[in-house]
C-alpha cells in the first residue's frame, strides 16, 4: 500500500474520533477542528516515521492538544494585554471612503489587489513588489495599471450610482 493511501486511511479512520476527544478537552469545537487539522498536516509531513509508531493517533492527539493550548494561551495573553492597556487611543473610525475602498479592493483579482496594496498603501517601489511577489517588473506594472483601472470603474460606479 502506498504511503499516501495509508495516510488517507489513517486520517479517515481517526479524524472524527480525535476531533471529538479534543473537543471534550477544550470545550471549543472550532478550535478543536483547527488544531486537529494542523496536527494532521504535521503528521503527513512526518508520515514515514509516524507510520512505524505503535499508536500514531496518540501522536496526532498530543500535537493537536498542544496546538489548541498554545492558541488558547495566545488568546489569553491578548486579552490580558487589552485589559492592561485598553484599546489604542489612535483607532480611527471607518469613514465611508475607507469602506468603499476596501469593498472596491475586494472586487479586484487577487494579484491586482496585492500589487495595488503593496504600492499605494504599503509604499513599496515596483522593483520591491516584483521581488516580494516573485514576478517580473513588467508584470507588476501591468497589474498596477489594471488594478487602478478596475478601482476607477468600481469607485466611479459607486460615486455615480452606476450611471455614467
Amino acid at each position: 500500500m502506498s504511503a499516501a493511501r495509508e495516510f488517507d486511511d489513517f486520517y479517515a479512520g481517526s479524524y472524527r474520533r480525535i476531533v471529538g476527544q479534543l473537543y471534550a478537552m477544550t470545550g471549543d469545537l472550532g478550535a478543536a477542528e483547527d488544531a486537529v487539522q494542523d496536527a494532521y498536516v504535521r503528521a503527513w509531513q512526518r508520515w514515514t516515521t509516524l507510520s512505524g509508531y505503535l499508536d500514531p493517533e496518540a501522536w496526532v492527539r498530543t500535537v493537536a492538544y498542544r496546538l489548541a493550548v498554545s492558541s488558547w494561551r495566545r488568546a489569553v495573553n491578548r486579552l490580558t494585554a487589552h485589559r492592561r492597556h485598553g484599546a489604542p487611543d489612535d483607532v480611527a473610525e471607518l469613514t465611508p471612503d475607507h469602506v468603499a475602498l476596501v469593498d472596491a479592493l475586494r472586487r479586484l483579482p487577487a494579484d491586482q489587489r496585492r500589487a495595488v496594496v503593496l504600492h499605494h498603501l504599503v509604499g513599496l517601489a515596483i522593483d520591491d513588489i516584483a521581488r516580494e511577489t516573485g514576478v517580473a517588473v513588467g508584470t507588476v506594472k501591468s497589474r498596477l495599471s489594471r488594478g487602478r483601472q478596475g478601482l476607477a470603474e468600481i469607485l466611479g460606479d459607486a460615486l455615480t450610482g452606476g450611471v455614467v
